[in-house]
């Protein structure tokens, strides 16, 4: 029992989709993240429900909507087919989308605890040396928070090398297009070929279990002082 050349592929196309939707994850949640721990509003409140909301939604609902809204006779879909571009639906890119959106609280939550955590000592000790608003959240800001970065960028990885509901909706199971990982096994299920199944769904095992691990090792517990006892 080994991975066939179509095993390879697939696990091809998972890892650019995980890394494409990590590094599209932080580009984005970076600054929402920055922006919603800066404020206590109304709106601010909203966007963070909205932003965490794939954490309670079934993925298979998630991507129903979406669907729906990047399909031919939905808003984003119409917007697209005026403009003359491709669908999103069922392609490799609208996998990116969609794994994008499902990814975004896991990169968004560890990095507005960072930032909070953080106060406002920094940036009032960056504003007295000249630094700009953009120059402190780079140079002071950020490598404060480079854990929490790191978190997000695990954490965003990981979730995506896993994700099968909003997978099955949006990309649906393309071969050397949009079948990824999860989908691969449920193809093999289907044609009762479980030891190609055990095969792939063990190696993911094997990389969740290292995840957890990467995820124990950036944020160790604190060591107990003898008062604490």
């Amino acid at each position: 029992m080994s991975l066939t050349p179509a095993d390879i592929t697939t696990i091809k196309i998972t890892i650019k989709l995980a890394t494409t939707t990590m590094i599209v994850s932080l580009l984005l949640g970076g600054p929402l993240a920055w922006w919603l721990s800066r404020r206590d509003t109304l709106p601010r409140r909203v966007i963070a429900a909205v932003t965490t909301m794939p954490l309670v939604i079934p993925p298979t609902v998630l991507g129903f909507y979406l669907l729906f809204f990047m399909g031919p006779f939905g808003p984003i879909g119409k917007m697209f087919k005026f403009f003359g571009f491709k669908l999103l639906p069922f392609t490799f890119s609208g996998l990116v989308v969609a794994s994008v959106i499902c990814s975004l609280p896991f990169v968004v939550q560890p990095l507005v605890n960072a930032f909070e955590a953080l106060g406002e000592r920094p940036l009032e000790a960056a504003a007295t040396l000249g630094a700009g608003k953009l120059d402190a959240f780079l140079t002071v800001i950020a490598p404060q928070a480079r854990p929490a970065f790191l978190t997000a960028a695990i954490m965003s990885f990981a979730h995506s090398i896993g994700e099968f509901g909003v997978v099955l909706m949006i990309g649906g199971s393309i071969p050397n297009v949009t079948r990824v990982l999860s989908m691969q096994i449920y193809v093999y299920v289907e044609a009762m070929e479980y030891g190609q199944a055990h095969l792939l769904a063990g190696g993911l095992v094997i990389f969740a279990i290292l995840t957890m691990m990467a995820m124990q090792m950036l944020n160790p517990r604190p060591k107990k002082t003898p008062t604490d006892r």
